[in-house]
């Protein structure tokens, strides 16, 4: 799980804002309380993987080019995403896609993307799977929401189908080719994990 940095249990959304302005590290917000990124489980110390990094950067650019001309957006890292609703959320996903032409007029924050991507890691993958993907849930603009498991050849698409319901579309092994149907991209998973070490 991420480690609460809050120095007590409970902050407003605004008290969030306000400090995040200033902060040295980026910082997740989900009901009154503030989480670091990326944060070791032993150590505390914020930072990511050098697979993390790299599938992250390879998913961007994988989108990048097939995106191109488009008038959808794309972002990795360090552009929020708005979840305004009962649960009140602010998250970095890894990489997003939004194609609302809202979006582009909001400069520090996105309210509407249709695909959400997060690399997971020891300390964040149950909750990459579980809560944050409840509340990502809450976004009625999101169509797909991807899981990318760093050290194998693993991919994990939870995509909203037509009854509204979201069904697991599973990618495993070097051969797999991966679709995300939300922005018409089929891709070979070697792609996702070039220059990954997964020995």
């Amino acid at each position: 799980m991420y480690h609460n940095l809050a120095e007590v249990d409970f902050i407003t959304e605004e008290d969030y804002l306000i400090r995040e302005v200033v902060a040295d590290e980026k910082h997740e917000y989900l009901n009154g309380f503030v989480y670091r990124l990326h944060a070791d489980p032993i150590t505390n110390m914020a930072g990511a993987s050098d697979a993390h990094v790299k599938v992250t950067g390879n998913a961007h650019y994988a989108l990048k080019t097939h995106l191109r001309g488009s008038p959808c957006s794309l972002y990795m890292a360090d552009m929020r995403v708005k979840v305004d609703s009962k649960d009140k959320a602010w998250f970095y996903p890894d990489v997003m896609v939004t194609c609302d032409p809202e979006d582009r007029q909001r400069n520090t924050m996105k309210q509407s993307p249709i695909l959400v991507i997060e690399v997971l890691s020891p300390s964040t993958q149950d909750y990459d799977r579980g809560g944050k993907f409840a509340v990502y849930r809450l976004l009625p603009s999101l169509r797909e929401y991807m899981l990318i498991d760093p050290t194998q050849y693993l991919i994990e698409v939870f995509r909203l189908n037509e009854h509204r319901r979201w069904e697991l579309f599973s990618y495993e092994g070097v051969d797999s080719i991966v679709e995300l149907a939300s922005v018409g991209l089929h891709c070979a998973i070697t792609e996702v994990y070039e220059d990954v070490d997964l020995s």
